[in-house]
């Protein structure tokens, strides 16, 4: 039997089904004992919630890493919150017990969270269901799910993948995750794919059909499970498991060295990354430089904006951290998907075509400077800081922003602050109007980077969240392969450079393709520098033009995926 799933973490998993299932949370015949008593065992359990947290944050940080450590970390400063705690007292004065108080307050916030258009934010409803179920244990004394004394070559199977559950998940024991939630930037697919385990999320009732015991294979990276295989079908998986596993070994020998076809042409290959702790596991993979900072991420999560010196210190550490080179520090992005409440932006009907990211920044300069104030000061040390506007779509708003970024330096420069007067400023070519005026664009940028994801949605007018027409979105469709190859024509042609930070720089079937037309700097996620290093050292020039002109002769996109991904797997 097979099924089927979002692949959110790579790989071949074989193993036996272990099924997690809901606790008994029933509170009916919980007492109300009065308004003091139920405040009291609600901060009683608050306490013990945070305690318990945090230690689990600190054996997430020791096993796995820093970034991971903070959704967990995360939790604690949501149920921290004094209106969600006032929320709960408010509820046990009108005569709720504590457990009814924290479920419904919990409940109302996740609604919320779920119905919000960013998908950061709806994440959040994720996390607030964990609070809700692990502080209704602690109040009704219930103990909580232990994942630590699993049996080797466990597929695990569960409604969610929640963070508290992966604190005493063992990589060596666990082959394999399968939940009935959850997409590819969801918290199980980030703690996942840290852990390194396949992962098949979003399975309809997959509690319902699996049993404990059954032999499954997970197949994560086409989002597939085969239940009970036949032993011609075990050992197909056995076998591709086996090639699996030898391949993550032999990436290894690519950590060190150059970005080199195999002919000798030298490439950049960048990562992508959303902090410092990031930065750190770029350079622990081997990465060139920083292709991608996206500075939206210190602006979320939190009541108030940072402050200059606060996002100084960040950009000084990551510039440090890099020094000789390169990072590529994009500007605040904010709406479309990303909404941000304290910034007071106004709720609109598509706010993927609204008042966002650079858009936004140029109608709020007092928000903007500080920012570029930061920048310029953070890169005074090593020069290696690179600035990158996003969502561009015409010659005015690269004006506006560097007569901005001059205003900064003069500013800087009267104070008698240290600051990088020579500082790059590019452009993220994400729009068909960047891609149809990149000859106009060329002549005020100093550098070009291709956002493939939003390039993608908005050539093809394909809402990329939205289920009933993901099939439509593909960086493989003719139209946005053209586009890519415009872009890096014009900048050839004004003598910049250029580089993809989207998904599509990581996909090695589109990497001949991007050698072809000339790109310049390839940016993935720091998981992915090695294995984006292997495939670039495949290719010699002459095999990838051939490869080049065969998928751009051809008219849609499931002939052009389908003759790359043919030409790869040969």
């Amino acid at each position: 039997m097979k099924l089927h799933g979002i692949g959110a973490s790579g790989g071949i998993g074989i193993g036996t089904v272990v099924c997690v299932r809901a606790r008994d949370l029933d509170y009916g015949k919980v007492p109300y004992s009065g308004a003091e008593q139920e405040k009291a065992r609600l901060h009683q359990a608050v306490e013990a919630f945070i305690a318990r947290t945090q230690a689990m944050a600190d054996q997430v940080k020791a096993r796995v890493g820093e970034k991971e450590s903070e959704i967990l970390s995360g939790q604690i400063t949501m149920l921290e919150d004094p209106y969600m705690i006032s929320q709960m007292e408010q509820a046990i004065d009108s005569g709720s017990c504590a457990e009814a108080a924290v479920d419904t307050v919990c409940q109302t916030f996740m609604d919320m969270f779920a119905a919000a258009e960013d998908e950061l934010m709806r994440q959040r409803a994720t996390d607030i269901g964990d609070i809700r179920t692990r502080m209704l244990g602690i109040l009704l004394g219930v103990e909580e799910v232990d994942l630590s004394a699993l049996p080797a070559g466990t597929v695990l199977a569960a409604h969610d993948l929640t963070p508290s559950m992966t604190i005493g998940l063992d990589k060596e024991h666990v082959v394999g995750i399968l939940t009935e939630t959850g997409g590819k930037t969801s918290h199980s697919a980030i703690l996942a794919r840290a852990l390194e385990v396949p992962a098949v999320l979003s399975v309809p009732d997959v509690l319902e059909i699996v049993k404990d015991g059954m032999t499954a294979v997970v197949d994560g990276g086409e989002g597939e499970i085969i239940l009970s295989p036949e032993q011609a079908q075990l050992e197909d998986y056995q076998a591709r498991r086996a090639k699996w596993l030898g391949e993550r070994e032999l990436l290894q020998i690519y950590r060190d060295r150059e970005t080199r076809t195999a002919d000798g042409r030298q490439v950049a290959l960048y990562a992508n990354i959303g902090g410092v702790v990031d930065a750190q596991a770029a350079v622990h993979a081997g990465a060139e430089g920083i292709g991608l900072f996206r500075t939206e991420f210190l602006f979320m999560d939190r009541s108030a904006l940072p402050g200059e010196e606060e996002q100084y210190e960040v950009y000084r550490q990551v510039s440090q951290m890099m020094a000789g080179k390169e990072v590529i520090i994009r500007t605040l992005d904010v709406g479309g998907d990303k909404g941000i409440a304290y910034l007071g932006m106004e709720a609109e009907e598509n706010p993927f075509l609204g008042h966002r990211a650079i858009r936004y920044c140029l109608d709020h300069p007092e928000i903007y400077k500080v920012q570029l104030r930061a920048l310029l000061r953070a890169g005074a040390e090593h020069r290696n800081l690179k600035i990158m506007l996003p969502l561009v779509t015409g010659v005015e708003e690269i004006r506006g922003a560097r007569a901005l970024l001059e205003a900064c330096k003069a500013e800087l420069g009267a104070e008698g602050k240290a600051y990088d007067g020579d500082i790059a400023l590019g452009v993220m070519i994400e729009t068909p109007a960047a891609v149809l005026i990149a000859d106009l664009l060329a002549q005020e940028s100093d550098f070009f980077s291709i956002g493939t994801n939003d390039l993608t949605q908005y050539t093809i007018a394909v809402d990329r969240g939205n289920a009933q027409v993901a099939k439509l979105y593909t960086v493989f469709h003719p139209a946005v392969l053209r586009s890519i190859r415009q872009v890096i024509a014009a900048g050839k042609a004004a003598g910049i450079p250029v580089g993809m930070c989207g998904e599509a720089a990581a996909d090695p079937a589109l990497i001949p393709l991007l050698l072809t037309f000339g790109l310049d700097e390839f940016s993935v996620s720091p998981t992915s520098v090695l294995s984006a290093r292997k495939h670039i050292a495949d290719w010699q020039e002459e095999d990838a033009a051939r490869v080049t002109r065969g998928a751009m002769e051809l008219p849609t996109a499931a002939q052009v995926e389908a003759y790359l991904k043919g030409v790869q797997g040969n």
